[in-house]
């Protein structure tokens, strides 16, 4: 906790010094929901209808990196899945667009997070060109824990810090998914998946333009309760 906390706080200066702190996570199963009726808007004497059934059209995945110091979310992946392949494309388009500069990214422990590919797309980033070893036998790659060990070197210019288990609120990336679902999808209506997907990028782009401001960090990594 302490960790990510000071990363937060240390947030703006580091940006100063040409290094992103970036909070990154996938917002899985969003669901392309259309009401089989449509809503009546309020009126003098009535509340806001909503019909409350519904046509499912398939779900999408989103994810997303939420730049601390700036408040806006960079280089959205919208699709289908959010494999190993997904997550480390995901980053390799955040990355082009700042290739020399140093990232520090806040995320979970999932295992796509702490995967092989994630390991090898850093040591490519950083020019390291040590043996890696194998999944499952020796070396950087041989467990998770290996490689989360390598993926946190502070000694990396793109490295990353880890939120402890069962402590997702501690990425910010979250409370701005929390903004997205009240905003977007809690009482939308997408009759695809492609107007879904519109949806969802045009909200981003309005919310870079209009919104985006950096979120008011009061924890301060001291327990919630003895």
């Amino acid at each position: 906790m302490g960790a990510v906390c000071e990363a937060y706080r240390e947030a703006v200066r580091l940006q100063e010094e040409g290094t992103h702190v970036v909070s990154s996570d996938e917002k899985a199963g969003i669901q392309a929901l259309e009401r089989n009726a449509p809503t009546l808007p309020m009126k003098p004497g009535f509340v806001e209808r909503r019909e409350f059934e519904y046509t499912r059209h398939g779900t999408l995945a989103l994810l997303a990196h939420f730049e601390v110091a700036t408040g806006r979310v960079l280089s959205p992946t919208i699709g289908l899945t959010r494999t190993e392949a997904d997550w480390v494309a995901h980053f390799e388009r955040l990355l082009d667009t700042d290739p020399e500069g140093g990232w520090l990214f806040v995320v979970d422990q999932l295992n796509t997070h702490v995967s092989e590919g994630m390991v090898r797309l850093v040591a490519k980033r950083c020019g390291i060109d040590e043996p890696l070893g194998e999944k499952g036998q020796e070396g950087i790659l041989r467990s998770m824990e290996t490689r989360k060990t390598f993926l946190s070197d502070p000694c990396h210019r793109i490295r990353f810090v880890f939120t402890p288990k069962h402590c997702s609120w501690l990425n910010q990336i979250e409370c701005w998914f929390g903004i997205l679902v009240r905003r977007v999808l809690k009482r939308g209506s997408f009759a695809s998946l492609e107007e879904l997907k519109v949806r969802l990028e045009q909200f981003i782009d309005y919310f870079n333009r209009t919104l985006a401001k950096p979120f008011r960090w009061t924890f301060r990594d001291k327990p919630l309760h003895v």
